[in-house]
């Protein structure tokens, strides 16, 4: 996913967060580092143990530029929204209080805020904004057009993130740790079988193949499944189920029958059925 695809700052996002509802963007306060807990509904999940490291000895220098952002939880305790890298940098530089935005926001604003800041911190990677999208779908009943709106992107952009949830989850921990970026991904998503798109992926990662290299593999694979096709599983329907295959992102099939037929449609999750639907209404 392009980082500029969310064009919206937090300062922009807020106020859309919440509709005509006035929006409580708290007070700064020191905080015990201790009153504070992690974002249950935190994007990111890889912290790397040396740029912790470094961040903490930046702010043994010249302490935490940036407040944090919080909200509450009740018996004095605080639930992290923002900015955890920068608590967790200040516990383990012996930090004994922390500067706090403290605000009222719903769960779904928590993990909104959280997204958005990491992305434009550049801080997730592709798998994290997928699976911050999908849960957003998944728990708050987000459409995709909906998130679009929120994070200020169009909505194909959303969709195709979106399905990268579907990869395989070894080829998932390949785009998490950077081995293959996004764009392989979703070229890699054009090949059917799980199978294949593993054989793919390991393919790619061994050889450190670009994008465009990756394109030439899976159109090699495809078209060498082609030739061993028997003539009878050939359909003269083909070439219209590859166009709805692309319109809808997933895996179509014509079955005709007499005078008639039926299309089916294929889904492999909740988030992407909710994207075939609002692209077969859009």
């Amino acid at each position: 996913m392009e980082k500029k695809a969310l064009g919206k700052g937090l300062d922009a996002l807020l106020p859309s967060l919440t509709g005509n509802r006035p929006v409580d963007v708290g007070d700064i306060q020191y905080l015990r580092i201790n009153d504070i807990v992690p974002n249950r509904y935190q994007p990111r999940h890889n912290f790397s143990p040396q740029e912790l490291a470094e961040l903490a000895a930046s702010i043994n220098q010249t302490g935490v530029l940036q407040p944090i952002m919080v909200r509450r939880k009740g018996d004095g305790i605080f639930e992290l929204i923002s900015g955890e890298r920068r608590w967790r940098a200040s516990k383990e530089a012996g930090l004994q209080t922390i500067r706090a935005v403290v605000r009222n926001c719903s769960d779904e604003e928590a993990l909104l805020i959280a997204l958005v800041e990491n992305v434009q911190r550049e801080d997730l990677n592709p798998m994290e904004i997928a699976r911050g999208y999908s849960r957003m779908m998944r728990e708050f009943g987000l459409t995709q057009d909906m998130i679009a709106q929120k994070v200020g992107c169009d909505r194909s952009s959303v969709a195709n993130v979106v399905r990268l949830t579907h990869l395989h989850p070894e080829i998932q921990t390949l785009v998490e740790n950077g081995t293959l970026s996004a764009g392989h991904a979703k070229v890699i998503l054009g090949l059917e079988s799980p199978e294949s798109q593993i054989q793919v992926a390991r393919v790619v990662a061994a050889r450190g193949l670009s994008v465009r290299e990756t394109e030439k593999v899976v159109e090699s694979t495809v078209a060498g499944k082609k030739r061993h096709r028997k003539p009878s599983e050939n359909s003269p329907w083909t070439a219209l189920e590859t166009r709805l295959q692309k319109r809808l992102g997933t895996k179509v099939n014509i079955q005709p029958r007499g005078k008639g037929g039926k299309v089916v449609i294929h889904y492999f999750s909740a988030p992407e059925l909710d994207g075939i639907v609002e692209a077969l209404l859009s």
